[in-house]
């Protein structure tokens, strides 16, 4: 029963991976349909990730309120309806309200499930897990590309990610029972965690090495993000790169990601997960070093090849290391705001490179990125004695 339940949450992080990339692959289609100004993709996905924020943030309180697996249905429940509300739309005002479920249900879903993994399976299942959500990131373009080149509009393409989502829900609302383990309450917690009542932010806070684990969790994903953002206007402004041929570069870097975390749940099974974050910053800063290197395109594609298998072990092992770091009743929390700090990381950094490429330089791409490497690892190291007094 354990091993279906584990089969279930793989099919959850596939499922959590599918809606992540569907707006940027229809947009194109999308605004034109709306006439509006391509840039209003912006707003769209700043409303999800201000939702993502909010209810990363009360995970704590909803998961030991509902327990895990009733979250997680109704999460991703309701990024099905929102998806679904995307597919009828008619207006941009209707995409904005959409949206807002949409970002709710993620954040939840998404701390809740990982929090759960972190304390009841071994760390190569979170290397693997999050593998499958870059299967799921990967899966949802071709679908929307498949309805497209089909004729039936961006709509279908939105509609059978939402179906799919539909019957994932029914998967976990049947599979309730199978979370509730031996030693676990009627939520199916654990006993020593479902009695603890939900922490403020500010108690959060204040946990020894929370400030520490909240900066190093937002300098790796305003490195990744930035990171992929940025790579196809380096290749081309930098290196004179076609755009098609940057394009196909630049998602090699996702592409050692996913293909990273696959080989990095072998690791974890000889490296514990403080090892496995420092090999990850080692390889990214290895990248980094190419990307420097005036050699052209050929030191650039390998730099960013070995950024994103740096990238890789790093977000699963800071997720997996977290109750072992703050103890199993705080996990949830820490998680949560983890998440949070994540999603904020994840909006700010890449536009302020983008000020600092448009009004210097997008030669400092890789400069930018060093220095947001460096205080991930000083943050990371400074954190570490903290909780392991």
């Amino acid at each position: 029963m354990f091993q279906l339940l584990l089969v279930i949450i793989y099919l959850a992080f596939i499922s959590l991976g599918l809606p992540d990339s569907l707006l940027g692959s229809a947009w194109p289609t999308m605004y034109q349909e709306f006439s509006v100004p391509v840039s209003y993709a912006g707003g769209l996905s700043m409303i999800i990730a201000a939702g993502t924020i909010i209810s990363s943030l009360q995970s704590d309180r909803l998961t030991k309120s509902f327990g895990t697996g009733k979250v997680t249905a109704a999460s991703v429940l309701m990024t099905a309806a929102a998806l679904f509300g995307f597919s009828v739309s008619h207006s941009y005002a209707a995409l904005c309200l959409w949206a807002i479920p949409y970002g709710l249900g993620a954040g939840s879903v998404d701390a809740s499930l990982n929090n759960y993994v972190a304390l009841h399976y071994a760390s190569r299942h979170m290397s693997w897990l999050h593998c499958m959500w870059g299967v799921g990131a990967s899966l949802g373009p071709y679908i929307m590309g498949f309805a497209l080149s089909g004729g039936q509009g961006w709509n279908m393409g939105y509609r059978y990610i939402a179906i799919l989502q539909i019957v994932l829900t029914a998967i976990l609302i049947f599979s309730l029972p199978l979370w509730k383990k031996q030693g676990t309450d009627d939520t199916g917690e654990t006993d020593e965690v479902a009695k603890t009542k939900p922490l403020s932010l500010r108690e959060i806070i204040y946990i020894p090495g929370a400030k520490e684990i909240l900066i190093t969790f937002f300098c790796y994903c305003a490195l990744e993000q930035t990171t992929g953002l940025w790579a196809s206007s380096y290749l081309v402004l930098r290196w004179g790169l076609s755009a098609e041929t940057a394009a196909g570069f630049a998602s090699l870097f996702y592409i050692g990601i996913t293909a990273g975390r696959a080989l990095s749940g072998f690791l974890t099974i000889k490296l514990n997960d403080t090892q496995m974050i420092r090999l990850g910053q080692g390889l990214i800063l290895f990248g980094l070093v190419l990307l420097f290197l005036p050699f052209g395109s050929t030191s650039a594609l390998l730099g960013l090849i070995l950024v994103g298998l740096g990238c890789a072990p790093i977000y699963p092992s800071v997720i997996h290391s977290t109750p072992a770091h703050f103890g199993a009743d705080k996990s949830q929390a820490m998680i949560g705001v983890q998440m949070a700090s994540a999603y904020v990381g994840t909006c700010l950094m890449p536009p302020v490179f983008g000020l600092i490429a448009n009004h210097i330089s997008i030669s400092l791409y890789p400069v930018f990125l060093l220095v947001i490497l460096v205080l991930m690892v000083v943050m990371h190291e400074k954190m570490l004695p903290k909780v392991s007094a």
